[in-house]
């Protein structure tokens, strides 16, 4: 929780809650008690629709082997979610991007851009020229995600991502907010 509240003071603009460990209960708690805190940070859910729903996050983060954001779109269509609420799809190839834009996600996540221990499991990093060529393909908004730091978040930009995604970025920086403030002052496309 604690990394939260300095994300969300630090004026992290999206804050995605990722415990895969926890129970629903703990989960539910979990985001309940992120959405208390000040800021404007957007709160989204990874992988649990009950959850973000329930609790009213701003979105709820698929993986590649969750529900379509089709499904999600429905489901929380029924469930009245919250007015703008974000389905947003993780992809590591175009074809899965291609079918995360034609089913109605709001964003995608994809990577690993550069190399990460935390995405190794998905393969060679994808490079600028893949994520050009993604962001090109698709019709909504890319975020870059594996490897990213300051030296190189400029470059996922220039190659037409709206934004980036990181876990060590944030969690690891010394001073978060003057981190927040760099990305921030980085030219978009």
């Amino acid at each position: 929780m604690a990394k939260i509240a300095q994300a969300q003071s630090a004026g992290v603009d999206w804050i995605q809650i990722r415990e895969k460990d926890l129970s629903a209960r703990e989960l539910a708690a979990l985001l309940d008690a992120a959405l208390q805190l000040p800021g404007e940070s957007k709160i989204l859910v990874n992988d649990r629709l009950d959850i973000a729903l329930a609790g009213k996050a701003a979105g709820v983060h698929l993986t590649e082997t969750s529900v379509s954001a089709r499904d999600a779109r429905k489901l929380a269509g029924s469930l009245s979610a919250p007015p703008g609420f974000l389905v947003g799809v993780s992809c590591h190839s175009l074809d899965i991007a291609r079918a995360a834009n034609d089913s109605g996600a709001d964003y995608l996540v994809f990577g690993p851009v550069f190399p990460t221990p935390s995405k190794a499991a998905y393969g060679a990093p994808q490079g600028l020229e893949r994520l050009a060529e993604l962001c090109r393909t698709v019709g909504i908004p890319v975020l870059a995600i594996g490897g990213i730091d300051l030296q190189n978040a400029a470059s996922c930009l220039a190659a037409g991502a709206s934004g980036i995604a990181a876990i060590r970025l944030f969690q690891d920086a010394a001073d978060l907010p003057a981190t927040v403030r760099a990305l921030h002052a980085l030219p978009l496309r």
